[in-house]
């Protein structure tokens, strides 16, 4: 999972970035909103999680700024030393998924984040096999049929259609689809990700003329998109 961190007290930011990474999961850090701003605009994450008192913007502005700007519901969750029950309240009204207070129980936010996590995903687990239109997705076996045809595809391969398969519909930037599958956007040469896209057109059919397309967005990412009924079942 990637997750943004809202927060200009440093050392507060670095323990949670240091304590979630430890704990498996990608931390970006942004001090003020108006940085936050800039990356939500070009790059992606799966979670925020939003400070209320910040330098420039408060959080309950930024949140805002995020529902009308971000096209799906992104997960937030306020960490905040405010603790007045007027102030939870209208976080959680305004379009807050959750709100821990500092000082911050690790044990309880690694919680509250598992509880979305399975929110999200309907509270389901990981299937052995998943269904996708025409396409059947075996975790066990790591491989892909489609239309009961075996697709030969290498380890990334697989892991990257597993990913879009689990994100339909959604934009996912060059660097979050990085950090998924290959561990680390940093380093990596982004034409690894765009060789291994050009493969899974070609593999899966994702090509523009079916009902399954693998686009690119210009200066962003990639969109997995399929049939209708398809994505709205998956979001």
């Amino acid at each position: 999972m990637r997750i943004a961190i809202v927060e200009d007290d440093r050392d507060q930011a670095d323990w949670l970035m240091t304590w979630l990474s430890g704990n498996g999961y990608d931390c970006h850090v942004f001090g003020d909103a108006k940085s936050a701003m800039r990356a939500f605009q070009r790059d992606t994450f799966d979670l925020i999680l939003l400070d209320w008192v910040l330098p420039d913007i408060n959080g309950d502005e930024l949140l805002k700024w995020i529902r009308d700007k971000i096209d799906w519901p992104i997960p937030v969750v306020f960490c905040t030393q405010r603790d007045e029950e007027e102030d939870i309240a209208y976080a959680l009204d305004h379009g807050a998924d959750d709100y821990v207070t500092k000082p911050i129980q690790p044990l309880v936010l690694k919680a509250r984040i598992q509880a979305l996590t399975r929110r999200i995903s309907g509270g389901r687990n990981v299937a052995t096999i998943e269904r996708f239109g025409p396409y059947e997705v075996d975790m066990t076996r790591h491989q892909i049929t489609v239309d009961g045809e075996l697709v030969e595809l290498t380890q990334k391969e697989f892991e990257l259609a597993v990913f879009l398969f689990n994100h339909i519909g959604r934009l996912l930037s060059r660097s979050h689809l990085l950090e998924s599958v290959w561990g680390h956007a940093e380093g990596l040469n982004t034409r690894t990700l765009d060789t291994h896209v050009s493969r899974l057109r070609k593999k899966l059919g994702f090509g523009p003329a079916g009902d399954w397309r693998l686009n690119a967005i210009y200066h962003q990412g990639y969109r997995l998109e399929g049939p209708v009924d398809v994505q709205q079942h998956s979001a």
